[in-house]
């Protein structure tokens, strides 16, 4: 045994000890990237100087790819630009564009089919799907900039990074626009997103029979959807900003036919709904901001055990919309409920809670729920008059939806707000907003004016 190992250590040192470093280029050992590839050996380095060169690529060997002064892969236009399909690979600093355009043949900037690659710092452009995970594992993509086919519809482009049957994966600081999906994820378990951005796409981040995922401090701006989670189970997501998601049917975050899910320390503002439930399950709400949206949530009663506690809900048009008889939505924990910028009650106890309980509802809301006409008479004087006269004199039989804890302060949200993030306010939206959360607000702009 001790014999083999040391003849396995010898072997193992002797192929690092010689791998080599091949260079691409005018005046260099090789002109062409597919010849550097053919005679290089496991675990080479293939430097790649400034210039174009042509796809598409295989990479059947565990080597790198490092660009020097950002070479050009251009591929011909059908097919993946770069396949890879030995294990351990690393793509590093290249500029490449004009994949193919079969979405049933997965025509990507890059396409994995082999585990424990690295994919950084590269810049892709004019690609039906930017990286694609075929039966790919373990793999760390990182730093890329990923750029798809404007003019196409959104049917007819593909994901971002759009993720396969694989699992372990680890996704973080890339930006992300003008693809179906910024992130797919299907059938696969356990992948890390963080400090990302997506914008202009359908569903900044999707998942799909997807279990025991994380993302963390990502920015989603600008979507028909922040993300959308579905058929998935034990997703934990922190500290993303989901803003400005606007347009027919829009959303912060979309969920159906999920569970355990969590949600801690989140921006959902100015999205045209919040946060929209359908056979959400078991999930539990904790220290966001949801501010500023039309309908800061908008829940099918099929939604079941659903937990909101020290939760900031900040002048948003309608807090809540049930479709269906009721929910059964608890909105505190171990008596402790939400901060509601329209919380007229008091606290004579002094105790941080309110002790009148909060109807959530929004009465012009519940009658524009059956008359979707009278949306545009939303702000009118009639319609706060209305409002006005059914808090002094309830008539109308609203809202069952009762936080029996309100908070009197708005809670701290620990978070950074990512880099990039831009969000627009309307003054009426912001109007009654207490002077604290002004400087969340103010927070969000300054930084939004950085970008």
């Amino acid at each position: 045994m001790v014999s083999f190992v040391r003849i396995w250590l010898v072997v193992s040192v002797g192929c690092v000890l010689h791998a080599r470093t091949l260079v691409v280029g005018s005046g260099a050992q090789f002109a062409d990237v597919r010849e550097a590839i053919r005679q290089a050996a496991a675990n080479d380095t293939i430097q790649v100087r400034g210039g174009t060169y042509q796809g598409n690529l295989i990479l059947d060997k565990p080597i790198a790819l490092e660009g020097i002064d950002w070479p050009v892969l251009r591929g011909p236009g059908k097919g993946s630009v770069v396949t890879v399909m030995a294990a351990g690979c690393s793509i590093r600093k290249f500029r490449i564009e004009h994949s193919g355009g079969m979405l049933v043949e997965e025509d990507s900037g890059i396409l994995l089919k082999s585990d424990g690659n690295r994919v950084e710092n590269n810049r892709l452009s004019d690609v039906l799907f930017g990286i694609y995970f075929f039966q790919s594992s373990h793999n760390t993509i990182a730093g890329n900039l990923l750029f798809g086919r404007k003019e196409l519809g959104f049917g007819e482009r593909g994901a971002g990074i759009h993720i396969w049957n694989s699992a372990g994966n680890t996704i973080v600081r890339n930006t992300i626009t003008d693809m179906r999906d910024g992130m797919y994820l299907q059938n696969a378990d356990r992948s890390v997103i963080r400090g990302n951005r997506v914008f202009g796409v359908r569903y900044g981040l999707h998942y799909m029979y997807s279990n025991d995922n994380i993302f963390e401090d990502n920015i989603f701006e600008n979507n028909v959807a922040g993300a959308a989670i579905m058929y998935s189970r034990n997703i934990q997501f922190r500290r993303n900003a989901f803003v400005h998601n606007r347009g027919f049917s829009s959303f912060g975050v979309l969920f159906q036919d999920s569970q355990n899910c969590v949600s801690e320390q989140n921006l959902f503002v100015d999205n045209v709904v919040g946060i929209f439930m359908e056979s959400l399950r078991d999930s539990r709400f904790e220290r966001n901001l949801i501010a500023s949206n039309d309908t800061a949530i908008e829940a099918f009663s099929s939604a079941e055990r659903n937990d909101f506690a020290g939760n900031n809900f900040v002048a948003n048009l309608s807090p809540i919309r049930i479709i269906g008889k009721t929910s059964n939505i608890r909105w505190d924990r171990d008596g402790t409920g939400n901060y509601w910028s329209d919380y007229k009650g008091y606290d004579l106890d002094g105790n941080g809670i309110g002790d009148v309980p909060f109807r959530i509802q929004n009465l012009f809301e519940h009658l524009e729920g059956n008359r979707p006409r009278l949306r545009i008479y939303f702000f009118s004087p009639a319609a706060q008059a209305l409002a006005a006269a059914e808090q002094s004199f309830p008539v109308i039989e609203g809202s069952h939806e009762f936080d029996r804890y309100p908070l009197m302060k708005p809670v701290g949200v620990q978070m950074e707000i990512p880099e990039g993030l831009k969000v627009q306010h309307g003054s009426a939206a912001w109007a009654g907003v207490p002077a604290s959360m002004f400087l969340i607000a103010a927070w969000i702009m300054w930084r939004g004016r950085k970008r």
